[in-house]
């Protein structure tokens, strides 16, 4: 497979979505291999657009004649104009999901975690109410379900992290919300032959948002950062992508479930230190590291996919050049630091 050669530093918002963006050989090959289109269904979000952009260009660079279609709440102009059959889809209204085009390949990215504290009941909703609409009709096709690893338990440090067949066990309404999600899809993979994989991820990282650039940016302006929770995974956004669509061939009944993050358990007072190194600032830390977090183990996605494309010292060095230069941030930080569930 041939390595892509990535810039040293990514100067502007369309250098950031073409990275991000690139569908790697392994990706082209599994797109071609897929029967019928693929559809993303929550496509408004961090990482949909991401998403429709990596499987058309998949799509392209394979020559196949084949649609992806991508749906959301809101309109999307931008994809539209790049050949993605956008849809506009109320997934709370299961009249609304059935009318949708009954594709094989589905790739799920709906769900709610910001503001989910104070008015939890539309998190319920976001994340197991439409899940059970878009389960229940779907139940000829295979869906990659996006999930998250705060449905394991905070870790301890020296356990390795969370493996798929530990038992979950969510702190928080948000994240006993992710699980209710996953359970829906459980079901009909169960009792209806729908083919399910549940990815559980921590954390997709690129330069405008995630566990990185949250560190970085409190360590450029000179603010405290917790480090009671010590250490955390993350991964390049791009690598997300392209391992979630390889996983739809994972996709079984009953579901299955995958990992995704880096490889690497990462130091929060190490980043930040290396973040003031770039930045010549000297971090501020509070707390006091008690060797728990959300903490995946991705041993089995990394023996199916291999390493990610784009490694730490790569993302901190464009995070790093990002923020020096004034690079736009979207304000939808990770609470990387929360243990309570309480987001």
């Amino acid at each position: 497979m041939k390595m892509f050669m990535f810039p040293k530093y990514i100067t502007s918002v369309q250098q950031i979505e073409e990275v991000l963006s690139r569908p790697s050989d392994a990706t082209v090959e599994s797109v071609a291999g897929y029967n019928g289109d693929i559809m993303i269904l929550g496509t408004g979000g961090k990482v949909g657009p991401t998403m429709a952009r990596m499987v058309k260009r998949a799509m392209e660079a394979a020559k196949i004649e084949k649609q992806v279609f991508a749906v959301d709440i809101m309109p999307m102009p931008e994809l539209e104009k790049q050949g993605i059959k956008t849809l506009v889809c109320d997934m709370l209204d299961i009249d609304a999901v059935k009318t949708l085009p009954k594709v094989e390949n589905i790739i799920y990215m709906a769900g709610r975690k910001f503001g989910s504290t104070g008015t939890e009941w539309i998190t319920w909703a976001a994340n197991v109410m439409v899940p059970h609409n878009v389960a229940s009709v779907f139940t000829a096709s295979r869906i990659a379900v996006f999930s998250t690893g705060c449905v394991y338990p905070v870790v301890q440090l020296g356990s390795g992290g969370s493996v798929e067949t530990d038992t979950a066990n969510p702190v928080g309404e948000y994240a006993q919300s992710c699980l209710g999600r996953e359970r829906m899809f459980d079901y009909y993979a169960a009792e209806k032959g729908e083919r399910v994989v549940q990815i559980r991820l921590n954390y997709a990282v690129e330069l405008r948002y995630g566990v990185l650039v949250d560190i970085a940016m409190k360590v450029f302006n000179s603010e405290p950062i917790d480090i009671t929770t010590g250490y955390i995974n993350g991964i390049w956004q791009g690598d997300v992508c392209n391992q979630v669509i390889q996983s739809l061939v994972y996709a079984s009944s009953p579901s299955s479930i995958l990992n995704i993050t880096g490889p690497e358990t990462v130091s929060v007072r190490w980043a930040a230190s290396e973040f003031g190194r770039i930045f010549g600032k000297t971090p501020v830390f509070v707390g006091t590291e008690n060797g728990k977090g959300y903490l995946n183990n991705a041993a089995k996605a990394n023996s199916l996919f291999g390493n990610p494309t784009v490694p730490l010292g790569t993302m901190i060095r464009w995070i790093s050049h990002w923020i020096k230069n004034g690079g736009e941030n979207i304000d939808k930080p990770t609470h990387f630091e929360t243990q309570n569930g309480q987001y």
